[in-house]
């Protein structure tokens, strides 16, 4: 007789039992229609007497997506098993598949029972799978950043934790944005028949919470407004602040509860605590909190006694004298922490790993607190010296191997150095092929006792095009197109293969430009430079060529005709400039290897037809420049694009062969005669130091210097190599044919800032002509807005002051005018550094009718004054 008895009340009693409610709410017991009637005394009920079956047959239905094989195996049941009915074998198993989150619903099922053998089958019920999001309630630039930071994948099955997941990432997104009291509703909206769900986010953001009063209790011996400056994130509510809100956000909160902890603890206050905190709902429609935090601060503390344990290679007072800790000094262990491991070249983990003991390590112990003085043991363990295995770089795709190679300061066989590892990093940070914020440094210890260094590094476009246009007047366009590659590789030239779109790779460098005004100015200049010429020492042979033409249209009979069309028209005078230079530089051992000395040679031709440029009476002639320059430089700047750290000074003088000493001179004598040879001796000097003022602001600070001179009494100092002062520092409409040093002076006019003798007007002419002697002086803080390699951004404040003057008599280095303002710098590899600037001159300069006022500046390139 056929009976099918299905979902028995005994059967679910028996799950009942064997599973927690979350389980068995969801399974079904069914007997399959072949088996015989279940009754009280049946085997698979009797549980005062259960019975041993052996699994025959498993099998799963109703999956649509799932791999049922897979399911079968997670249910941890196989065929050939014996379990025992009732018994723990089966709720375990429906367990399983209900923990997996897969699933929304499991039935059991019996299909036959014969001969102490046993078929099941689990009828199961797939959670859909997530087909669409929606945000609701929320502006769209909100919804977009909310996608980005849930991180939802389409098709994953949904699930209870991911739902709640989603819910509370939705709710910490507008808390940590300062609407605390944000409220998040999601919703499934099921598609049963794709298996399909669409999850709904409805989200009630309210109002920010602001911060009405923070009450702080305890503070006596620190001052107060101080604690209040180090909670940075949390702020009171107050009429005018923009920068610094004073919204509340919990994780801020917690955050700037440590940093005045660590700020007590910095001033020798270690047992400093926040004793209770509490958060207070102002209530009403306010939308404000009030925040109570007790501060127990404690007793400051001092240093008594250091000594040192475990110390072989070097006595205790060699290292106290490196540690620069002495009795009495406020005991500060973030300062400790600093002066043990924290500064490369100082520190006294240096002193160890310089030479090799990589095991180094140092532990500072308190052995002793009485009063307000600490005695501290530092626990030396030295270790063995490790040599150097192996190098290995990784990242370099487009770089040689032998170019980073080179640059690399820990090479196999060299003991360990933990400043030449420092160096390293900052060494290929400086050659531009790289993010230098992901140069990557990993020692790897050997068993044997040596160690492997492994660099990472990562590419970034190096070359750069320079592409700007504008308006000249009655001159027509002005354009500039530049192309520069900064890796470049001359010995695949012929290698078709490498074109990519150029050979690159060799660490060369090639310059192109060209620049036209109009049929009146043009520029055409090449460069080519080899930094390590030979391939063994860093010895720079750089090669340059450019050639300038200037032509006028002017018609002195007919003023009006400079805006007239140039169509047609034959120039009234020209001007042209050929020059060529070779160098040669090469990096210095001693002071120190920052160094470098450079020298060059060049050679320069103007040719004047019928055109005063200097406004002396020159207008026609030749005369030849030939000049040989020595520079002097050291570099210890972290990072070309956004330096945080370092210096650089340069010093640099130009000398022409002193021809007057053999040849005589009349005041009688034509300019192109007198011309005919330029002779001058130049001196440059500039210096940068960049410093870190805390967190990611730095201050930058700058001096340039420049003095023109003649050999003796009897020559004059001549127009060529002259200064001009003021504006952006970028050259004005062919004027830089002259050969001058164009420099800026933000807050002023281009080339207006001049001083001569103080009893006449300063006319346009001598203005023009440029003085013999300068002096700028700069102040900058800047903070980055984005340190992204592609676009390197970051904004600054400056002080500026500076002068250019005539002659040595009027000179007065205290006589410098101010100017102050702001701006921003965007580097683009592709385009190098952009910039813009608005600056306010305070100063009145002599010869102009009104002083300076604020006006903006564009800058383009990286400037060097």
């Amino acid at each position: 007789m056929e009976h099918r008895i299905k979902y028995l009340v005994g059967a679910v009693c028996l799950l009942v039992g064997l599973l927690p409610a979350k389980v068995w709410a969801q399974v079904r017991v069914g007997v399959g229609r072949d088996t015989p009637a279940l009754t009280e005394t049946n085997d698979l009920l009797n549980y005062a007497n259960p019975k041993e079956y052996e699994i025959a047959g498993l099998s799963v239905t109703g999956t649509r997506y799932l791999d049922p094989n897979s399911l079968v195996s997670l249910g941890g049941l196989k065929v050939g098993d014996k379990i025992r009915i009732p018994g723990e074998a089966i709720g375990s198993s429906v367990r399983k598949l209900m923990e997996s989150g897969l699933l929304d619903n499991v039935e059991l099922f019996s299909t036959n029972v014969a001969d102490n053998k046993v078929t099941l089958m689990f009828k199961v019920l797939e959670r859909p799978r997530l087909y669409r999001v929606s945000f609701m309630g929320i502006k769209k630039g909100e919804q977009d950043n909310l996608k980005d930071k849930v991180k939802l994948n389409l098709g994953k099955i949904v699930t209870n934790t991911i739902i709640k997941n989603t819910q509370m990432a939705t709710r910490k997104y507008f808390i940590d944005k300062g609407y605390l009291n944000t409220k998040v509703k999601i919703t499934t909206i099921p598609d049963s028949t794709r298996n399909n769900a669409t999850m709904r986010v409805l989200v009630d953001k309210g109002q920010k919470v602001k911060i009405a009063k923070i009450n702080l209790e305890g503070i006596e011996e620190v001052d107060e407004s101080a604690v209040r400056m180090k909670m940075k994130g949390t702020k009171e509510q107050r009429f005018g602040r923009v920068f610094t809100p004073s919204k509340f956000v919990p994780k801020k909160y917690e955050e700037d509860k440590q940093k005045l902890i660590e700020y007590y603890n910095k001033l020798g206050y270690r047992d400093a605590t926040i004793e209770s905190d509490s958060v207070i709902n102002n209530g009403g429609n306010s939308n404000t909190i009030t925040i109570n935090m007790k501060v127990n601060e404690g007793h400051q503390y001092y240093y008594r006694k250091i000594d040192f344990s475990g110390n072989y290679l070097y006595t205790s007072d060699q290292l106290r004298s490196v540690l620069g800790v002495t009795k009495g000094d406020v005991y500060n262990p973030e300062d400790l922490d600093k002066r043990l491991n924290g500064n490369p070249g100082q520190d006294l983990s240096s002193q160890y790993m310089d030479l090799g003991y990589l095991y180094y390590n140092a532990q500072p112990i308190e052995r002793a607190i009485e009063g307000d003085s600490i005695d501290l043991e530092i626990r030396i363990f030295e270790g063995k010296q490790a040599t150097i295995n192996k190098v290995i770089l990784n990242g370099n795709t487009k770089t040689s191997d032998h170019v980073v190679m080179r640059t690399i300061r820990t090479l196999p066989g060299q003991k360990f150095s933990k400043t030449n590892l420092i160096r390293t990093q900052r060494e290929l940070s400086t050659l531009g092929y790289f993010d230098p914020e992901k140069i990557g440094i990993n020692p790897v210890p050997q068993n044997d006792g040596t160690v492997d260094i492994e660099y990472t590094v990562e590419e970034k476009p190096s070359d750069q095009i320079e592409l700007s246009g504008g308006w000249g007047g009655y001159v027509g366009f002005v354009g500039t197109l530049g192309l520069t590659f900064n890796n470049f590789s001359a010995r695949n030239i012929t290698n078709m293969k490498a074109w990519r779109p150029l050979p690159a790779g060799d660490g060369q460098r090639v310059q192109l430009r060209f620049q036209a005004n109009g049929s009146q100015y043009q520029v055409y200049s090449l460069s080519f430079t080899e930094p390590w010429l030979g391939g063994r020492k860093p010895n720079a042979l750089s090669v340059s060529a450019s050639h300038t033409v200037y032509k006028t249209f002017y018609d002195p009979t007919n003023p009006a005709s400079i805006y007239q069309s140039l169509k047609g028209r034959q120039p009234t005078g020209s001007y042209t400039n050929t020059a060529v230079t070779i160098g040669l530089g090469r990096q210095l051992k001693v002071p120190d290897d920052y160094f470098s000395l450079s020298n060059s040679l060049s050679f320069q031709r103007y040719n004047l037809n019928n055109l005063d440029l200097f406004y002396i009476g020159y207008k026609d002639g030749i005369s030849n420049n030939i000049t040989f320059n020595t520079t002097l430089s050291r570099n210890s700047i972290d990072n070309p694009q956004f330096p945080r750290a370092g210096s650089s000074f340069t010093l640099s003088g130009s000398f022409t062969p002193p021809y007057s000493a053999w040849r005589k001179t009349t005041l009688s004598e034509k300019p192109e005669d007198k011309y005919k040879f330029v002779e001058y001796h130049k001196w440059m000097f500039d210096a940068s130091w960049f410093q870190t003022v805390f967190g990611k602001l730095v201050l930058s600070t700058r001096a340039h210097l420049g003095f023109l001179g003649s050999y003796n009494n009897r020559t004059s100092i001549g127009p060529f190599e002259r200064f001009v002062l003021g504006g952006s520092g970028l050259a004005g409409q062919g004027q830089f044919a002259l050969a001058q040093d164009i420099i800026g002076l933000r807050g002023y006019d281009d080339r207006s800032v001049y001083t001569a003798d103080y009893d006449r007007a300063v006319d346009a002419q001598a203005r023009s002509q440029g003085g013999v002697v300068y002096n700028k002086f700069v102040a900058e803080l800047r903070y980055p807005v984005s340190l992204n390699p592609s676009a390197t951004i970051f904004v600054l404040t400056f002080l500026e002051a500076g002068n250019n003057w005539g002659s040595y008599k009027q000179y007065n280095p205290f006589d410098l005018k101010r100017s102050v303002g702001f701006g921003a710098r965007i580097f683009m590899p592709a385009f190098g550094l952009i910039g813009i600037d608005y600056g306010y001159g305070f100063d009145k300069i002599p010869g102009v009718k009104d002083k300076a006022s604020g006006q903006f500046h564009f800058t383009i390139g990286q400037q060097i004054r």
